[in-house]
């Protein structure tokens, strides 16, 4: 990476802001683009995004426009940080702009309810003779405009894209590793947002610390397994898109999908827990693309299968527990 390397965030919501923060910080010409206008007025008249990331400075180095050709105009870096129900209209929109040769990075956590392809394979297809790379890790937004030390992986088939997003994100306070586990560092970081809304549940019902930690780790055997059936490494799930991402998610005051999850435990419906919220919480997503995913490979995952029972098919969360613990009996270890 010699020279002055153009980079640009699609996508401006809390995640999308943090990681153009850290880009133009870093020294590097950043544009954001955001769907929403008051979002690309505050970031460029306030140095805030009011609506997402809120009291939380930005660099004035940092621009940002509704503009989606003059965004990616030049950029040979283009993050994109989409809600996963929307990234494949994103990078169809975005696809003509995008300059030959240029590195896409995709920020966003998921999978596709439609078709079931990991984030990467969504930008692949709609963009293609790109180079694609997926981040992901223990992560939240605001520690990460604040600045607070943060370390996550980048995943690519190709080394040197990997390497080119591991030194344009580095910095003295966000350490980048490598990867080329691109399906385990995916898989974790969508599936740990599942985890995340059933440690929620458990929380809400006031349980205690015991089933938390129960629930973690058999949710991260599952992960696992999964990501094996699908041809992941299983070391990926013992490192930061794993229980890393899990571990933050699952106990964070910060998570949103621990939230959903904890007021569904305290009685909400799903609709009433989701209500009046700007940012999506991808663990209800997720959990009926990851239900698909697994009863397609024919791998079995009790905790997401109790999970889509309760926001999708009326079980109560206290019913789906007493399941949980009445399942036949087994060795830990597959």
């Amino acid at each position: 990476m010699n020279g002055v390397m153009r980079c640009a965030v699609v996508g401006g919501g809390a995640w999308g802001t943090a990681i153009a923060n850290l880009l133009a910080r870093n020294g590097w010409p950043t544009m954001l683009w955001a769907r929403e206008l008051d979002v690309v007025e505050s970031v460029n008249t306030q140095h805030e995004n009011r609506r997402f990331l809120p009291d939380l400075p930005l660099t004035p180095a940092l621009l940002a426009s509704n503009d989606m050709s003059h965004v990616l105009s030049d950029a040979s870096l283009v993050v994109y940080a989409a809600p996963s129900h929307v990234l494949r209209l994103v990078v169809q929109a975005s696809q003509p702009a995008l300059a030959p040769g240029a590195v896409l990075s995709v920020a966003t956590k998921g999978i596709e309810r439609e078709t079931l392809a990991l984030m990467t394979e969504v930008v692949e297809q709609a963009a293609p003779e790109h180079e694609v790379v997926a981040i992901s890790g223990p992560s939240f937004a605001a520690e990460v405009a604040r600045g607070q030390p943060t370390a996550i992986v980048a995943a690519a088939a190709s080394h040197d894209a990997a390497k080119l997003v591991q030194r344009a994100l580095s910095a003295t306070v966000f350490r980048v590793y490598t990867s080329d586990d691109v399906i385990g560092v995916e898989l974790g970081g969508a599936l740990k947002n599942v985890m995340a809304v059933a440690t929620g549940i458990l929380d809400g019902l006031g349980l205690g610390f015991n089933p938390r930690a129960a629930l973690m780790t058999r949710g991260l055997a599952e992960m696992t397994r999964l990501g094996v059936a699908l041809g992941a490494k299983p070391d990926t799930f013992a490192g930061l898109a794993g229980l890393g991402d899990l571990v933050l998610t699952c106990t964070g005051a910060l998570s949103r999908n621990r939230a959903v999850g904890v007021a569904i435990g305290q009685g909400q419906t799903l609709e009433e827990a989701l209500a009046g919220k700007d940012s999506v919480a991808e663990g209800v997503l997720n959990t009926e693309s990851a239900k698909a995913l697994a009863d397609k490979a024919g791998v079995e995952m009790p905790i997401i299968d109790a999970t889509h029972r309760i926001l999708f098919e009326g079980q109560s969360p206290r019913d789906a527990v007493a399941e949980l613990m009445a399942r036949e009996l087994r060795p830990e270890r597959d």
